[in-house]
């Protein structure tokens, strides 16, 4: 579960204006504008999302 020691990453694809954040952790994803609200999971998870996205799994 995701603690307040929990080291997120921010998306290499995020803007620079604060806005679009999406940060990860072992522990989870969250909307960096709102991170109290992050969606704690396990690590395998976590990867298996990431992964999706990176090959556009998600992409419209």
């Amino acid at each position: 579960m995701a603690t307040d020691t929990t080291e997120w990453r921010k998306s290499s694809r995020s803007n620079g204006d604060g806005g679009d954040c999406v940060e990860v952790s072992r522990h989870g994803i969250r909307d960096s504008k709102n991170p109290a609200d992050a969606l704690t999971t396990e690590w395998a998870t976590v990867r298996h999302a990431v992964d999706a996205i990176k090959t556009g799994r998600f992409d419209r």
